[in-house]
């Protein structure tokens, strides 16, 4: 087991250290430049537009620039915006941070609770209207774009029946149209899987022993089903946290929510490179965390599966 640990967390170091060069070259072949946002308009001259460049270290080779980035990062340093002067992106990402956050676990608390739930009970009722209403709505579901869901929820809730605020974090009314963008999308995934994985178990040899030992269908269900339909289902749910986070950025858009998300487009935006990169970076360890945390879930929820 510790062995496999190591080898995992080297693993995630390669992966974490691949996306974060990647993201660096991409921000220095993008056009345009931060120095030209922080001047905008003002009339200045070419030896103080080269001073501002020096100050902030753009006028040295991209590998120098990341490998002073990446060094300052093993202290913690994750840099300072350009854009907000003299603000860390630590702080920066303190405050958006526990925004995305709630707004993340709660769109997969509720499609996790709704979408399991349906999942088995569309695959114990097989080829009746609940199976193929929970199917036809999960197809539709997957198929629909966040941000369509999104602009059409404003449209009904906030702008026509004015029931929901149309954009911000304040109070709990302002959760309930991103939340549900969120979900919607995962709940389809979620329902469509556990259905699938629950079929197959009930046809396997030994649902049929349980059944002939004389136990109650639901007792069947509930004992040897759903624990080994689990397996697929948290390997999903962990593979599906990196779609989350990036579905974040485009429901943030659209709802003004004061998330990382939100933070994340406006820096790509007016090419805050510190931001980016900060928010890439921690990003991806979430995400190289998450697929670890889920293959040990995976290990612990079936006992015949050893990690070597």
């Amino acid at each position: 087991m510790l062995g496999y640990l190591i080898q995992r967390l080297l693993q995630g170091v390669v992966v974490i250290f691949l996306v974060s060069i990647t993201t660096f070259i991409l921000l220095q072949l993008a056009p345009g430049s931060p120095v030209e946002i922080m001047i905008g308009e003002a009339q200045v001259t070419q030896e103080q537009i080269d001073a501002i460049t020096h100050k902030w270290g753009l006028d040295r080779p991209w590998y120098v620039q990341y490998f002073t980035w990446l060094g300052n990062v093993f202290t913690g340093d994750l840099g300072v915006s350009v854009i907000r002067t003299g603000t860390p992106v630590t702080e920066m990402l303190k405050e958006a941070a526990p925004v995305t956050i709630r707004l993340n676990m709660l769109a997969l608390m509720v499609s996790a609770l709704l979408a399991i739930p349906l999942g088995i009970l569309a695959a114990v009722r097989r080829h009746t209207p609940v199976d193929y209403g929970s199917m036809v709505g999960a197809t539709i579901g997957i198929a629909m774009p966040n941000y369509w869901i999104g602009l059409m929820l404003v449209v009904l809730f906030a702008l026509r029946l004015e029931w929901l605020p149309p954009y911000g974090s304040e109070g709990w009314q302002s959760y309930v149209l991103p939340v549900t963008v969120l979900a919607i999308q995962e709940m389809a995934i979620l329902a469509r899987l556990t259905r699938g994985a629950t079929v197959e178990l009930l046809n396997q040899d030994f649902v049929t022993t349980a059944r002939a030992k004389g136990l109650h269908e639901r007792w069947v269900v509930i004992r040897h089903v759903v624990r080994n339909a689990l397996l697929p289902i948290v390997t999903m749910i962990g593979y599906r946290l990196s779609f989350i986070l990036s579905g974040t950025i485009v429901v943030e858009t659209v709802f003004a929510w004061p998330g990382v998300g939100q933070l994340f487009f406006t820096s790509i935006d007016r090419l805050d490179y510190q931001v980016v990169q900060g928010i890439v970076l921690v990003l991806a360890i979430i995400v190289v965390l998450g697929n670890l945390v889920t293959d040990l879930v995976y290990a612990y929820i079936d006992p015949r599966i050893r990690i070597r």
